[in-house]
Order: structure tokens, then C-alpha cells, then sequence
């Protein structure tokens, strides 16, 4: 039986699984792995780079080069959200300081403002409550990506492998923060995960063609919000609640879910 062959490291604790790294020239993998790169129906975790590569030609990968394309971009999230009509928090994406000088005009204190490409953990997450904020954040290179502020004090992480949510679970805000990652001290409960938030979620994968994906679900005045998809989502949800996350890879490829 051929080996399952992988790029990134996400499965290299998967005894069916040979990982061969990502290398920057394709001509630095021997023959013997070229061969079996070619023969193999699908590459898992190809990166970013390879996904496009192997979706130009037709190789299958999972993730999928969809959910590549996305990964840590929330100008392109929001556009998309907003395009199939996906429930989103209301959001505008402002370029250059003529641009930027126009914010006020849109948005009332308080309002979220984030780093839109590249943050993950919380990171990059501000929220903006006077002009002195404002200026501070804009001085950021890069567009300004600004939120309207929903004032919760937790939301919901779902995951998505496959066609399948695998695992969800609350994620509570601590010590008067206003950031729910674990990343940045929230903390996890395993509290009944609403059957609207669940299906939100798989809406929102299958219509964003997204098979690898953390989905960030919130809950304000009575409606449910995608916040935005995690595709380097972390681990730390699983551990928690006992599930072994490379086992279940293992038996979802087993079994050709992915």
C-alpha cells in the first residue's frame, strides 16, 4: 500500500503518514519521494506555495487550495462573508490615510480594529475606545480593518475537517478581557454547543469550500456571527477535552473522510 505523503509537519506523528517537508525547490526531493509525490492521489498539508502548484495541475491536497487561499487573510474572509451572505459583524476595510481620516464617519467608540493579514492567538486584536486609540492603531502599517464591537463575554470555536465538525467548545474571556483566545488567557468550557452554531459552521465551511478550519462563532443579540475561520487553528481544545487529535486524523484518513 502506498504511504499517505505530506509536506508540513501537522501529521508527522501519524504512523501512515511519511512527511517530507517543505522544500523551496521541488528538484531538492530525491527521486524515489518525486515519485512517490506524483503517484501519490492526494498531498496533505502541501503549503501554501505547493497548494497552488498542485491545484494548477489537478493533484488533489488536503487542506484544500481554497482554504489555503484564505488562511489568515480577514480582508478576504470579510469579502467573502459578505459576498455568499454569511452573517459577519459589520466591518470596512479602509486604505491610506485619506481613507483612514474617514473612520469616524463610519464607526462609533468603542469599535474593534485588527491586523488583517498574518495575526493569529489574539494577537493584533485592539479595541478602540477615543481618537488617542485610533491614532495609535493607525499608525500600523498597512489598511485599517475596522469592526463594530459586540460586546460578549465569550464565543464558540468549531472545527471543521473534512465535511465533519470534529470538536466545539466556548471560549471565555478573563479577567475583564475583551479576547476570548486561549492564546491571551481565555479559557475553555465545555458547555452544550447550540445546534444553530453548529450548523453555522458547516454552512459556512461548505460554502467557503474551507475542510480544515477552525470557525470563531459568536452570539449577540439573539443572532449568531462568524467572526472568521482559523485555518492554523491550535491544538489546545482537543487536549483538553481528551480527544487525541492525531488519532483522529489518523482514522478520518483511514476511513476517507480527508
Amino acid at each position: 500500500m502506498a504511504p499517505v505523503i505530506a509536506f508540513e509537519g501537522r501529521l508527522r506523528d501519524c504512523p501512515q503518514v511519511m512527511t517530507l517537508g517543505v522544500r523551496p525547490n521541488f528538484s531538492d526531493y530525491n527521486e524515489e519521494e518525486r515519485r512517490l509525490i506524483c503517484k501519490a492521489a492526494k498531498i496533505y498539508y502541501p503549503s501554501s506555495f505547493y497548494a497552488e502548484l498542485f491545484d494548477t495541475i489537478g493533484k488533489a491536497t488536503f487542506p484544500s487550495y481554497h482554504t489555503y487561499k484564505y488562511a489568515q487573510d480577514k480582508i478576504k474572509q470579510t469579502a467573502l462573508f459578505n459576498m455568499a451572505g454569511i452573517n459577519h459583524p459589520r466591518t470596512r476595510v479602509f486604505y491610506g490615510k485619506r481613507q483612514k481620516s474617514t473612520i469616524l464617519d463610519q464607526f462609533k467608540f468603542p469599535f474593534m480594529a485588527k491586523v488583517p493579514r498574518g495575526s493569529a492567538l489574539g494577537r493584533g486584536v485592539y479595541l478602540i475606545r477615543s481618537a488617542q486609540d485610533l491614532a495609535m492603531y493607525c499608525q500600523q502599517p498597512g489598511p485599517a480593518y475596522i469592526q463594530e464591537y459586540m460586546p460578549i463575554e465569550r464565543d464558540l470555536r468549531v472545527v471543521v475537517i473534512g465535511d465533519k465538525v470534529v470538536h466545539a467548545y466556548w471560549r471565555v474571556a478573563m479577567g475583564g478581557d475583551y479576547r476570548t483566545n486561549l492564546g491571551t488567557g481565555g479559557q475553555v468550557d465545555f458547555s452544550p454547543v447550540p445546534d444553530e452554531a453548529i450548523e453555522l459552521a458547516l454552512l459556512t465551511a461548505r460554502t467557503c469550500r474551507w475542510d480544515d478550519v477552525g470557525i470563531d462563532i459568536c452570539r449577540h443579540a439573539g443572532r449568531y456571527y462568524v467572526l472568521e475561520g482559523n485555518m492554523k487553528y491550535g491544538r489546545e481544545g482537543f487536549r483538553l477535552a481528551g480527544i487525541d487529535y492525531q488519532g483522529l486524523m489518523a482514522d478520518l484518513i483511514r476511513q476517507g473522510d480527508i
